[in-house]
């Protein structure tokens, strides 16, 4: 829960200033964490509009988003389609 607060607090500190806020996901046990913990930070802060955020998938294995080692899949699975 402290993690998914500081990206939040990060993400809303980016959007007082005019900046863009730029968050690098890596996968493994991070995806459980944040897709359970980041929505009820969010929920908290509205200023931490992720529609605004530049998210980039650091560790990702140049595989197909279905493939079971595709960082990008795992989170697409974790959120849900769309």
């Amino acid at each position: 829960a402290a993690l998914a607060r500081l990206v939040v607090e990060a993400a809303a500190e980016a959007a007082a200033r005019g900046v863009r806020f730029s968050l690098g996901l890596s996968g493994g046990s991070l995806v459980e964490l944040l897709s359970r913990e980041l929505p009820p930070a969010l929920s908290a802060a509205p200023g931490a509009d992720p529609s605004r955020w530049l998210v980039a998938f650091c560790d990702e294995r140049l595989v197909p988003p279905e493939h079971p080692e595709s960082t990008y899949g795992a989170y697409r699975v974790r959120r849900g389609p769309g």
